[in-house]
Formats: C-alpha cells, structure tokens, sequence
C-alpha cells in the first residue's frame, strides 16, 4: 500500500509536470479598468485553482462555525443531564430462525 501511494503522488507530479510544460505560452488575463496581467498559461490556471479553493473554502466557514457551536452545545448538554437509572426492560426475543432476514436488501 505504502509504495502504491508513492506510485499514485508520482503520477499526480508528472501529470501536473507535462501540464506545466505544455503550457507555457503567455495568457493575458484582462481586469477593469484597463489592468491586465500577462503571464505563462500554467501560472494563470493554477492561480485561478487556488482562488476558487480559497473562495469556496471561505464560503463554508459560517457554517462550520455554526455546527462547531452546535456541537459544543450539545456536549454541554450531555455533560450535564443525570444519567438515568437502568431501565428493567427486557429485550425482545430474536425473530425465529425460519424467518428470512431483512438484512442486505
């Protein structure tokens, strides 16, 4: 397993390797304005990866935030409920075994 994933990480290297040399014509990227930033392919299309991972992951911090608090919430809540005494219930008696399993449907 330990040098399938070494295997795997070198396969993403020089996958990303030959993008990297592919494309390392200029790209002019064009903002407001009149600004525009000129660099090779590769630069603009991992920089425009990288944004999008920053903006989506800004994007679910709130909610992170929200269900950590949630969380910690209900932990409090469990920490200071009594624990109830041992009920005196019996279980049910298993299904008999000519019955056919309801497992695996």
């Amino acid at each position: 397993m330990k040098y399938f994933l070494w295997l795997l990480k070198a396969a993403i290297f020089f996958t990303l390797f030959a993008f990297a040399l592919n494309n390392q014509q200029d790209a002019t990227v064009h903002f407001f304005f009149g600004t525009q930033w000129r660099a090779p392919l590769v630069l603009v299309v991992l920089t425009a990866f990288a944004l999008g991972l920053i903006v989506g992951a800004l994007g679910m911090v709130p909610r992170w935030w929200k269900h950590r608090s949630a969380a910690r919430k209900a932990q409090q809540a469990v920490a200071k409920a009594p624990t109830p005494a041992p009920a005196a219930t019996t279980a049910a008696p298993p299904p008999p075994p000519d019955l056919p399993s309801i497992h695996g449907i």
